[in-house]
């Protein structure tokens, strides 16, 4: 560890692997267990940072990738590194663009993704059918060799690499508080076989990663990777854990259900050491939260709370009258066409305090850019007291008690 980067545990549940915790960076401390909405273009799309401020923002992640693209690092270098240049002084992470060589190649030749089609066995967001998946859905922009990432800009076509030394140097340049270890995240339709040598090049990418690093106050994270199989997961967790990261993260495939996920974190987690934080790439739905808590995940991010407010998905307490599973209603459906109740009468956020549901149901309909806005406020607060009341619970030891509440089937 070093004096600009630490973390402290405060607290472990009897029980379980869940702990409290602080993770201290150069840009003010993180209390875990926490949520990081995800800022991909150095903004958190809809909202400023004084808003995310006032609504108990305590960190972001944003995208390797994206920035590199576009406006590209040595801009941002050159304005002040990304804290200066989005006007946010609070702790950011990057991610490695790493991803990309899933999204760019498998995810578009299988058809899934992060959002709704992470877990092959889970429907998406408003179907009430389970997804298919096809093989050749799209042509892939990513091909991957034993030195990196080559891609084809989603912008204008032209050809890209990414690879550890590229991927480390892009990240100095940003100047995040914590950056990632360049990785490649599988398919969750990916072959044991192809799992195997893959993550055998990820951790040959993990030495190459931290060799690449300069003298900056940066943390770097390892990634532990090894698809939905237990002995892969474990020799991941055996060689990553050993080699001089400050935290790790837990990516690639997930399994092909939620209850994959919760057997790979319990896999995961208890080998790794309990002085650094760990993080859960891109995961971040409510149950996700409780039960990633539950094994010992310090922070997650996601993009599920802006994404779902810009398609009228806003999150509400388990037993709201409409709620689907997934604890959200959907305010373009016609239902709240005249219904002068706001999201939530509990919530003391912007949106929930001076609109009803009827005239955020007109402004999506009439597509008016201020109804995304409203409902990201919403959903950007309510996961932020979701936090705070998990964190409460952990120091009042009732946590038990409040995921009960949110996950038993009686509240849905």
């Amino acid at each position: 560890m070093s004096d600009y980067f630490y973390y402290t545990e405060t607290k472990r549940l009897p029980g379980c692997q869940a702990r409290r915790g602080i993770i201290h960076t150069p840009h003010g401390d993180i209390q875990t267990p926490e949520f990081l909405p995800v800022g991909t273009l150095a903004t958190v799309k809809g909202l400023t940072p004084s808003q995310l401020r006032e609504l108990g923002v305590q960190g972001l992640l944003s995208n390797t990738y994206h920035l590199f693209l576009r406006p590209g690092p040595d801009v941002v270098q050159e304005l002040g590194g990304l804290h200066k240049f989005m006007g946010w002084e609070r702790p950011i992470m990057t991610d490695s663009g790493g991803f990309q060589a899933f999204s760019l190649g498998a995810a578009r030749k299988d058809g899934v993704g992060k959002i709704g089609g992470v877990f092959p066995e889970q429907g998406r967001v408003g179907s009430k059918e389970k997804t298919t998946y096809r093989s050749n859905s799209k042509q892939t922009l990513a091909k991957i060799d034993e030195d990196g990432v080559e891609f084809r800009s989603f912008l204008d076509g032209t050809k890209h690499r990414l690879n550890p030394e590229i991927s480390i140097a892009i990240q100095e340049k940003l100047g995040a508080d914590i950056i990632l270890a360049f990785d490649e995240c599988t398919s969750p339709l990916a072959s044991k076989s192809y799992t195997a040598r893959s993550l055998e090049r990820t951790h040959r990418w993990a030495v190459r990663s931290l060799k690449a690093r300069s003298k900056t106050p940066q943390a770097l994270y390892g990634i532990i990777q090894g698809g939905e199989w237990q002995d892969l997961r474990e020799k991941s967790v055996d060689f990553i854990s050993k080699l001089d990261f400050q935290g790790f993260a837990i990516g690639g495939s997930l399994g092909k259900s939620k209850a994959d996920m919760h057997k790979v974190l319990d896999w995961s987690i208890p080998g790794l050491p309990a002085d650094r934080p760990r993080h859960l790439l891109g995961i971040g739905e409510i149950d996700d939260l409780f039960e990633g808590v539950e094994r010992g995940v310090d922070t997650f991010d996601c993009v599920i709370p802006t994404r779902f407010a810009r398609t009228s998905n806003v999150f509400v307490p388990p037993g709201t009258p409409g709620a689907n599973k997934r604890c959200t209603l959907v305010l373009r459906n016609a239902e709240y066409t005249r219904d002068p109740l706001p999201i939530d009468s509990q919530c003391t956020c912007y949106c929930c305090q001076n609109f009803s549901r009827a005239y955020l149901h007109h402004l999506y309909k009439g597509e008016e850019i201020l109804g995304a806005i409203l409902c990201t406020i919403h959903n950007i607060h309510f996961m932020m007291a979701l936090m705070r009341d998990i964190r409460s619970a952990m120091d009042s030891n009732t946590f038990p008690l409040l995921k009960k509440r949110w996950l038993s089937p009686q509240s849905q």
